[in-house]
């Protein structure tokens, strides 16, 4: 049973931000010293990043959910809650991440290359973050964020200079392990070779990587075979090596058709058809397999191909084959476009963009009006609808971001549903031009009487100053005998 895996599914979910926390100062003589709730802490982020040392995705095929740690919640004494820890996942170089639809999310290519796969949840903000000169002693707090949770899909692509490409047992594995220091399997059945094999070849001043691709058979474009499984290994690479097999046994086979129908698989595969090639004729050493590349070699030269003749049994021709990849190697990375320094792209906000829209809908024959931006939802997922306090504070922030009066340009009336959020995870309330939530009867949003009034122990303080002053004044209008 093979170990390599080139293509997970991998569930994603990321850490949800703690809650922020409500409370007030209390000590000794100072029941009431005012709001002291700390903010929660931030969710974890779900992060792939490329590591040179692995080479499968056999981890993520065994345990395929991985999740990151949420934020700890706000305490009193303004104390913030601890943050979420990060879950860091090592991929292998060459790693595309798509959705699930088959959209391409990131393309990782280079050590310590990264991609946030999953965003952490914010943490809720506390009383204490939340009071201001209006509101001195808020009785709530904001809710932590969920944390983003998804499907994502994993596909490994070798990143290599050359590959090696022909029919099972044309003696791929055989040259790469003479071109360089790799051990792949070796044996005499078709299809031995059941994994891409990597190898480092030095010629000259020229270091570059050849990569030996599962054999290739007809229709393996369409996923006869190991074709389909492994022909994206081939997308990456720079040269690509036609190994042809002239001592083959198979009588209906012969090195130049050979070609032509691995020719035709990649054609069908597409997005090879302007890379360079060599053709290898393999195992010269066997003396029908010599008469046979002096054969075609001929036809083959015709159609423009260079052609090397090479038996990797008796290391024929192996040095003239190193050097002339070298030089193709050396050339594709000459004419490669020098990559750029990533610029930063401010994109500011257009002056009439409010941030959100509201549109009409009709559900049940009864108009719904449907809430969509990334604040409003997000204060929505932030209120703690137990709370009237809380909710009325939701509604003086959506009045003040304007949400009240795009529904009344859109026709909502008193008593229709309002939907803030996706269809599949929204807040229905049927709408009312002004929202009491019954916090208005304490006073003004987010006041606390209590602390109009003087304390007691001031109080008694300023009663006996009163009581000095008045005795004072008494005895400065007392006239002697």
């Amino acid at each position: 049973m093979t170990t390599f895996v080139d293509r997970v599914e991998l569930h994603v979910a990321a850490g949800s931000g703690g809650h922020g926390c409500a409370s007030v100062h209390r000590e000794k003589f100072k029941p009431l010293g005012g709001p002291d709730g700390g903010n929660g802490g931030r969710g974890g982020d779900v992060i792939l990043t490329v590591d040179q040392s692995v080479t499968t995705l056999l981890e993520y095929h065994h345990s395929p959910h991985r999740r990151a740690t949420n934020g700890k919640p706000g305490e009193g004494g303004n104390r913030s809650g601890k943050d979420g820890q990060d879950l860091v996942l090592p991929v292998p170089d060459g790693t595309v991440v798509l959705d699930t639809a088959g959209n391409v999310l990131a393309d990782l290519v280079g050590h310590g290359t990264s991609f946030v796969a999953a965003q952490g949840g914010r943490g809720g903000l506390g009383n204490a973050a939340l009071a201001s000169a209006r509101r001195k002693a808020p009785g709530f707090a904001l809710l932590g964020e969920p944390g983003d949770l998804g499907d994502i899909v994993l596909e490994l692509k070798t990143v290599a200079d050359v590959a090696l490409v022909g029919y099972p047992s044309a003696g791929k594995s055989s040259l790469i392990s003479v071109l360089s220091a790799a051990k792949p399997k070796i044996a005499d059945y078709p299809f031995t070779t059941l994994v891409p094999n990597l190898g480092v070849v030095t010629a000259g001043s020229t270091v570059y990587t050849i990569a030996d691709v599962p054999g290739l058979i007809p229709g393996a474009s369409r996923g006869k075979g190991l074709g389909l499984e492994f022909l994206r290994h081939v997308e990456r690479c720079s040269v690509l090596v036609h190994v042809l097999d002239t001592a083959t046994l198979e009588s209906d086979r012969d090195p130049a058709s050979d070609l032509d129908t691995i020719e035709e698989e990649l054609r069908q595969y597409g997005g090879l058809g302007d890379r360079p090639r060599l053709v290898v004729l393999n195992k010269v050493d066997v003396p029908d397999g010599k008469d046979l590349a002096d054969l075609v070699r001929p036809d083959l030269e015709a159609r423009g191909y260079r052609v090397f003749e090479v038996s990797a049994v008796a290391h024929i021709g192996l040095k003239e084959l190193s050097f002339a990849l070298g030089d193709l190697v050396a050339r594709a990375r000459e004419a490669k476009p020098r990559e750029e320094a990533t610029r930063i792209v401010i994109r500011p906000k257009a002056v009439d963009d409010a941030g959100f829209t509201v549109t009409r809908e009709e559900v049940g024959g009864e108009p719904l009006f449907r809430v969509r931006g990334e604040k409003p939802e997000r204060w929505v997922r932030q209120t703690d609808f137990n709370n009237d306090e809380a909710v009325g504070y939701l509604a003086d922030r959506l009045n003040r971001l304007g949400v009240e009066g795009e529904l009344m340009k859109a026709g909502a009336r008193g008593g229709d549903g309002v939907a803030i959020g996706p269809e599949e995870n929204a807040v229905v309330f049927d709408w009312e031009p002004t929202v009491t939530a019954g916090a208005e009867m304490l006073g003004r949003r987010g006041e606390d009487h209590r602390f109009e009034g003087t304390r007691p122990a001031a109080q008694r303080r300023r009663d006996r100053q009163a009581e000095r002053d008045e005795a004072e004044q008494e005895y400065e209008g007392f006239e002697p005998f």
